[in-house]
């Protein structure tokens, strides 16, 4: 069964690529390598032993698209990851971020409507909640103002994959809203590598702690939370790309209650930045040097998943823990170090 990963040579997608693979699906990658390199490519390969099949392919290129789906035509499945994901940079340059994340969404939707049946999972995110009134957040929280424009194209996202469905129902289709995606394979072979200055916390981090970056800058010390830095829900990547997996197998298995829902993916556990700091602090026994400075524009004070929903509907549960993350990422950090 070949199933599609736009953005599979990613973070997320790189090791969703593999948990794919294991299952025995036969993947199609389509990357613009915008945020990544083909070492990606061969690390997924040195994991699983076997190549996927790889498209160099700029998705904001419509007839590009439409000539990918024509000789591509046995797809059963989409996983689509493919989207400019920095909270910061949208602030300073929303237009690529409506351009790289919807323009790509519409283009890939308009070939699956002229399938006979179609499979479509959304990488979306927890920002669609923007700064929500309690905590943990539900899948029924409302959907606020977007406190980014990165959060908006995930919002904008979802109400066109929403609208698509009702008019076409043989397009199913999941939205998964993670949390915070952090860590590395455990083989090392694969991990987050940003290109150029990382705009996440955990690859700041482990940057600053092997002396690639001076120091980390934490944002805001003076948030209504428990040592005044934010709390995010910091789920390993590996969790996150078996949850892709299982959503997949929902749709290909007709066991949908909707063509279109929603789920959380995360550990139901909030942790602030200073709590993170002390965790990487304790797993790699090294000092990080960090200051605090203002607040970064785009940035909610606290999100932390409600997990019910997935862990009852889709059975699946996240089985790190932030330890069990920052320790992997750091690993990873270690391997790529002459880098």
């Amino acid at each position: 069964m070949k199933i599609l990963v736009t953005g599979g040579l990613g973070f997320i997608g790189s090791h969703t690529v593999v948990q794919l693979q294991k299952k025995g699906y036969q993947v199609v990658i389509i990357d613009n390598l915008s945020n990544t390199t083909l070492d990606v490519l061969e690390g997924i390969v040195a994991i699983t032993g076997q190549p996927p099949i790889f498209e160099k392919l700029d998705l904001k290129n419509k007839a590009a698209v439409q000539n990918f789906f024509k000789s591509h035509q046995d797809i059963q499945g989409v996983i689509h990851f493919a989207a400019s994901k920095a909270v910061g940079e949208s602030v300073v340059n929303p237009l690529l971020y409506y351009e790289n994340n919807i323009n790509t969404l519409v283009y890939v939707l308009q070939e699956l409507t002229k399938l006979k049946t179609s499979n479509f999972i959304f990488s979306s995110s927890c920002t669609v909640y923007g700064q929500a009134d309690t905590m943990p957040i539900s899948e029924t929280a409302p959907i606020k103002v977007a406190q980014s424009p990165y959060g908006n194209t995930k919002q904008i996202g979802e109400e066109i994959i929403k609208d698509t469905c009702q008019v076409y129902p043989k397009l199913k289709s999941i939205a998964l809203r993670y949390f915070n995606p952090i860590g590395a394979h455990e083989s090392s072979k694969i991990g987050e590598l940003p290109i150029g200055v990382p705009q996440n916390l955990i690859p700041y981090i482990t940057q600053t702690a092997i002396g690639k970056r001076a120091q980390l800058s934490v944002f805001g010390n003076d948030y209504p939370t428990i040592d005044g830095t934010c709390v995010r829900d910091y789920i390993h990547v590996v969790d996150t790309a078996k949850a892709h997996v299982v959503a997949l197998q929902r749709l290909l298995n007709n066991e949908n209650q909707s063509n279109f829902e929603v789920f959380n993916i995360g550990t139901g556990q909030g942790s602030t930045v200073l709590e993170v700091i002390k965790a990487f602090e304790k797993v790699s026994n090294t000092k990080l040097n960090y200051k605090i400075v203002g607040r970064r524009p785009g940035d909610v004070v606290s999100a932390f998943a409600d997990t019910t929903k997935a862990n009852n509907i889709l059975g699946w549960k996240a089985e790190y823990n932030l330890e069990d993350a920052i320790l992997s990422a750091w690993k990873w950090q270690n391997t790529i170090k002459q880098d």
